[in-house]
């Protein structure tokens, strides 16, 4: 079995969230040996998402355990896969 890169695009409830302290959250909730990095990416009016990449193995489910964990917290509005790859 193969790994897989995903990246996800993790959108706040609000541009009043603390970005720094929502990304030490996503940090402490995703596996360190999963978590590959957290990028900003301005959407406008001051909204700012958040792009997630994760390494996890290719299996059935592969990212689903990781996706749930983010949404779960309390400043995320939505958890989106934004893209997936198989690495070599």
């Amino acid at each position: 079995m193969g790994e897989v890169a995903v990246t996800l695009k993790v959108m706040p409830e609000s541009p009043e969230v603390d970005l720094e302290g929502l990304k030490e959250q996503i940090k402490n909730t995703v596996e360190e040996n999963v978590l590959e990095r957290i990028e900003e990416e301005p959407i406008g009016f001051g909204l700012v998402a958040l792009i997630v990449t994760i390494v996890v193995d290719d299996g059935e489910g592969g990212s689903e355990p990781t996706e749930e964990a983010i949404a779960a917290l309390d400043d995320v509005a939505t958890v989106e896969v934004t893209h997936m790859t198989r690495l070599m």
